[in-house]
Parts: C-alpha cells; structure tokens; sequence
C-alpha cells in the first residue's frame, strides 16, 4: 500500500539527528535513575548503608527532581530550548561525577540532589523540542524511539553498569554514564540548532498564577492522586529489589545482569502488545486486569526464600507485565484529562508529582525493611508487598474515576 506523505512524512536527516540525539540523551538519564536499584546490595555493603539510609538515598534524586519540575515549568517557554537543554544536561552530568566520587552516605546523598535537579527537568525539556521540530503526524514514531530510553536501559545500560560495578567499583558505573553523556552534550552544543521560534509568543502573565489554578481544578486533581497513587505503588519495591534477590533468593552478583537484561528484553516485546490493545479494547478493563495479574505475582514474589534462578526471571517477567500494562493504559486515560489550554501544566505537575511520589515510596520502603547484617535477608519484604496491593486496590477504583470522567466528557465510539 503506498504511504501518504501528508499523514505520514517522512524524516529530514536534521530530525533523525534530533531523534537519536533525544533518545540517547533519556536513556542516559533514566540509567542514572535506575542503576541506582540495582546497584543497591553493592552500594549498602561498601559505604556500611543502612536499608532506611539507601531509601533515602535513591528518594533523594526524586524529591530534587520533582522540586526542580515543578520549579521550572512555569519558566521554560521563555529561553532557547538549545539553551536549555545544554544547561541542565550538563548540569545533570556534574552530579552524575559527583556521585563517581561519593566516598561516604551525605556525599553520595548531596550528589543525588544535585543530580536530581537538573536530570528531572531535562524530559520536559525533550517534550517541548519534539513538539516545535515535528508534526503531529510524525510525534508519535519519535516519542515511540525517544522512550524506548527506559526498555534500552534495562536490556543493555544495567547490565554494564553492574558489570562495571562488580569488576572496578560502584564508583566505576556512574563514572562510565558521565562519560557517556559528556560527549552526548558536546555534539548536542554542535549540532543541535538553536530552538527560539516560541520566545515571541509568550503572553506576560505569572506562571505560578496559571500552575495554581491547573492544580485548583477538581478534574485534574484526581488525575493527580490517580498519579500519585501509582507511582508510590511502582516505586515501593523497586529500590530493594536487588538486595532482596541476593540475600534472600541467593541470587549471585553475577546473575544480576542477565536477570534486568532479561527483564529488560520482556519491557520491549510486551510495551508495543499492551500498547496496540489498549487502543482496541476499553483502557481501564485492561489496567484492572493487569492490577489483579500484578498483586497476585507480587504476594509470591515478596514471601520467597531462597528460589531457583529460571524461577527468579520467570517471575520477574511476570511481574514485569503487569507494570507495563498498568503503565500504558493509565499513562493514556490521565493524558486525556487536561484540556488543550492546561496540557502543558498539567504534564509538568503530573511529572514533579511522579517524582515525588517515588521519593516517598522509596523513603519509606527503606523505615519499614529492615538487615540485621550486611550478608542477613531482608526482613519485612513481605509488607512491602501488602503495601503495594493495597495501593493497587486503590488505584483501581481512581483510574476508573478518571475513565469514567472521559467518557461522560467526550463519549468514545
């Protein structure tokens, strides 16, 4: 069948650069982000952490990141986005080497910080540039590569970077992720031409004043607890993850990597299914449903002892499906909850709210587990996962508030 060029355009060789540059630039900084997990037994046994000092640890960046958001929405349309994206990329790298160098827990806590405000700014900033370089017919092949940042991160960034770890120092890894995106950000100040077309039509008005009334609006509030409510759900068990696969299923450091990558690969096969079904079948039913598959394998997965490896990856394989297809369908059903007029907004203190969320989640994942030596299981593991399913529960009945808000708004045929 022959393409239509006006519903499908194809790409410039300019807007392939800006697509790989984009791409490359989020899988860096959600890299950053995730190492963080995985690299949690090595980093809690080499600096003497303590499970509530890591949790803090890993909340560190998300609370600076979803400060750092909300902070700066209301202020981005007013520079040359080129400008701003060199700014905080670079900023984010200064931490990321920052953390290279972390000897002890305030230092390590101090670079996250730092890290955090600048990387979280940096995928809003991504989002502005995608819309003024591409059309609307051409938005979603770009965000479809630009987030394939987080499934490239698991199947090929974690797996190096523990590799990394384990064979020259934790410190090696995000080493290694700076290096990386310093000479990202050089051919970015190269190529990436100046972005400015937008600076004439800002409107003199306070941009506090128009994120206050977003945030004041019943509709979108419930789209924000919907997000909230997820995300504290999503990031509860993740900063333990690897420490409970090694002392309590005697996972070894060397299978970690094969685990994520393997988990990884499962990301990039199941996001396109979930994807293409939820646009043909009702997107709360299936988010439901994936709610139920994932409480069920999470009270397996948080009560096992020490567990054969093939079922470690079978199960997180399982448990990684039903994120995802609780991802896709509720990322579609809260996008459809601001108006034209609000998106921008909206998406900004949706995103801050989805940091935070995560900063809490993991602040008090590390109160409630408990290690009574550096080599012991992890004790309360089990409550994490009542925690999770109780927050499941109550996602469900949001995420239907908010389908049944879009229907009653604009009736689906």
């Amino acid at each position: 069948m022959e393409i239509d060029q006006q519903t499908n355009p194809p790409f410039t060789a300019y807007q392939k650069l800006v697509v790989f540059l984009l791409a490359i630039t989020q899988f860096t900084v959600v890299l950053d982000f995730m190492v963080m997990s995985p690299m949690g037994d090595i980093l809690m046994k080499a600096i003497d952490l303590k499970p509530s000092q890591f949790g803090i640890a890993v909340s560190a960046y998300a609370f600076s990141a979803g400060a750092s958001g909300l902070l700066t929405a209301g202020f981005a349309d007013r520079f040359d986005r080129k400008k701003l994206l060199l700014f905080f990329y670079s900023g984010f790298i200064i931490g990321t080497f920052f953390c290279s160098f972390a000897n002890d827990y305030w230092t390590l806590v101090a670079a996250r910080i730092v890290t955090g405000l600048f990387g979280g700014v940096i995928g809003s900033i991504s989002m502005a540039i995608i819309t003024d370089i591409f059309t609307l017919q051409q938005r979603g092949r770009v965000m479809g590569f630009v987030q394939m940042g987080f499934g490239a991160s698991q199947v090929l960034g974690i797996p190096i970077g523990l590799y990394i770890a384990n064979n020259w120092g934790w410190h090696s890894a995000f080493l290694w992720i700076a290096v990386m995106a310093l000479i990202i950000v050089i051919i970015i100040a190269v190529k990436l031409i100046p972005i400015t077309a937008h600076i004439g039509l800002q409107k003199h008005q306070s941009a506090l004043k128009h994120l206050w009334s977003t945030f004041s609006q019943k509709e979108y509030r419930i789209g924000f607890l919907a997000t909230a409510l997820l995300s504290i759900g999503g990031y509860m068990m993740m900063p333990f993850g690897s420490a409970f696969a090694v002392n309590n299923l005697h996972v070894s450091h060397e299978q970690l990597p094969l685990l994520f990558m393997i988990s990884g690969v499962a990301s990039l096969i199941i996001m396109p299914i979930v994807g293409k079904l939820s646009d043909r079948y009702d997107k709360f039913k299936i988010f439901a449903l994936a709610s139920i598959w994932l409480m069920v394998v999470v009270l397996i997965y948080t009560n096992l002892g020490v567990t054969p490896f093939y079922l470690v990856v079978i199960l997180n394989i399982l448990m990684m499906a039903g994120i995802l297809s609780r991802m896709t369908p509720s990322s579609a059903l809260i996008s459809a909850v601001p108006e034209m007029k609000d998106r921008g907004a909206f998406m900004s203190i949706s995103s801050s709210l989805q940091q935070l969320a995560g900063g809490v989640a993991a602040s008090l994942a590390g109160v409630i587990i408990v290690q009574q030596t550096k080599e012991s299981p992890l004790e309360h593991y089990p409550t994490l996962g009542i925690i999770v399913v109780l927050l499941s529960v109550l996602s469900i009945f949001m995420i239907y508030r908010v389908s049944r808000m879009i229907k009653r708004r604009r009736p689906i045929s």
